[in-house]
């Protein structure tokens, strides 16, 4: 049986074994008799690392954890959320497709044992000369994908009351640039407001298009980046970009909810360009695509691991370079699979189907709308004739504790108590003869390392 039939089987039955009953096989990799872990010397780092972004004053966690003070008091809550491997909030399954990211912050067997050892060990703080420099962050105002060359703002305000129903539509900027130029990266983030935004896509308007040819919610055409809990913008890799013609506008399309006070939201993007002149080898595309139809999410009353299915095809070889699996409170997991056309090189029978499982998010959470950013080494090459299989579970069930009422039947829509099911896809096209040379390199890369 394959890892996708597995995995497949191990949702369906719906057994999901408890994260915690993995640290006894954790103090396997414990420190041995004699080396106890300290905070200043076996913890902090990895806080460091991994947690600190949000965890400190005025960011989006609940508490600080800069040092032994902020950290102790809260010493039992971090063992069992990092032994259960909910947090730091990265989900993707560590046995199934790829495994290598950019922007990788979860712990490492080892790292989860030292700290289940330390507070086992009574949260001895350590010595104070083995404790690391503090780190710098940026100003919380900051862009987190460097200095902009260019910052625009949607157009006015947006007033959230206290109490409301969730707010989705569309504001449109003034006019961007005035001369075509290459982006090299994008952030978009509320500028005020922050709380009452649960994401904001932002798309350019082709000043080509007429208005009936632009799509007016999430613009397959020209989608840029999203803002969402756990996503601070895209960088482009080298020799990538994405053209912002003269003459174009921004969309944002805003999802608002209400907080308890009332406030004004203001998003902004913020882009990076190329050297003027400079054209990039290849045009990045940022689309969504899955299964959002009126027809396909179906999830009955009191029903668990609610699958669909949705296939989409790849007309040119392309290299995909992330994934955001996007779904709403029932959301469950979601995975991302390859199906090569027969006679590729990935499929060199006549007939018959191959199959590879890219990616899966194995315990979705509409609070963190992760991107999974590729490490270049393992970026998915993908023949021209590919489909990318999209396969989807729901948990409209009364275990789900996310579920606002499991009594009910859930479709599709906009608002946070319906829902969705489709994929945030970044990747390029490349030629013919540069895919084979590609998976040539890729292929003697893996001899050469004996993963193959």
């Amino acid at each position: 049986m394959d890892a996708c039939s597995r995995f497949r089987l191990w949702h369906l039955a719906g057994v999901l074994v408890p994260a915690l009953m993995s640290v006894p096989l954790l103090a396997q990799s414990r420190p041995g008799a004699g080396s106890q872990p300290t905070f200043t010397k076996d913890v902090a780092p990895i806080l460091q690392r991994s947690c600190q972004d949000c965890h400190r004053p005025g960011s989006v966690a609940p508490m600080s954890l800069l040092n032994y003070e902020d950290v102790r008091p809260w010493a039992r809550s971090i063992k069992a959320r990092v032994a259960a491997r909910e947090m730091p909030p990265w989900f993707i399954d560590r046995n199934i497709g790829i495994r290598k990211f950019k922007n990788d912050t979860s712990l490492s067997d080892a790292e989860i044992a030292t700290i289940v050892s330390w507070v086992d060990g009574g949260t001895p703080r350590g010595n104070p000369a083995d404790m690391p420099p503090a780190r710098q962050f940026p100003e919380l105002t900051a862009w987190q994908t460097g200095k902009p060359d260019l910052v625009v703002e949607m157009r006015g305000t947006r007033t959230v009351k206290a109490s409301a129903p969730d707010w989705w539509g569309n504001v449109e900027s003034e006019v961007a640039v005035t001369e075509d130029r290459w982006l090299k990266a994008v952030e978009v983030k509320p500028i005020s407001g922050y709380r009452m935004v649960h994401h904001a896509v932002a798309s350019i308007v082709d000043p080509d298009l007429e208005d009936d040819e632009q799509n007016f919610n999430f613009s397959d055409r020209g989608a840029l980046s999203e803002y969402s809990i756990g996503k601070n913008g895209d960088i482009y890799p080298d020799g990538t970009g994405i053209l912002l013609k003269a003459g174009s506008k921004i969309r944002w399309n805003l999802h608002l909810h209400a907080i308890g006070e009332e406030g004004t939201v203001k998003v902004a993007v913020a882009f990076q360009f190329y050297p003027k002149g400079y054209t990039p080898k290849y045009q990045m595309r940022a689309e969504l695509l899955g299964g959002d139809t009126e027809q396909q999410i179906d999830l009955p009353a009191n029903t668990d691991n609610i699958r669909d299915d949705t296939y989409i095809g790849l007309d040119k070889p392309s290299v995909i370079t992330a994934f955001e699996a996007h779904m709403h409170n029932r959301g469950k997991a979601q995975c991302m699979e390859a199906i090569y056309p027969p006679g590729s090189t990935k499929n060199p029978r006549a007939g018959g189907v191959k199959t590879e499982m890219l990616s899966c998010v194995d315990r979705f959470n509409f609070g963190w709308l992760r991107s999974y950013a590729y490490a270049d080494d393992v970026q998915p090459i993908l023949p021209a004739g590919t489909i990318l299989h999209v396969i989807s579970w729901h948990n409209n069930s009364s275990s789900n504790k996310l579920n606002y009422d499991s009594t009910n039947w859930i479709g599709y829509g906009n608002r946070t108590i319906d829902d969705m099911s489709h994929i945030w896809l970044a990747y390029y096209n490349i030629s013919e003869e540069e895919y084979q040379q590609r998976t040539a390199e890729r292929e003697a890369q893996a001899r050469k390392t004996g993963q193959r």
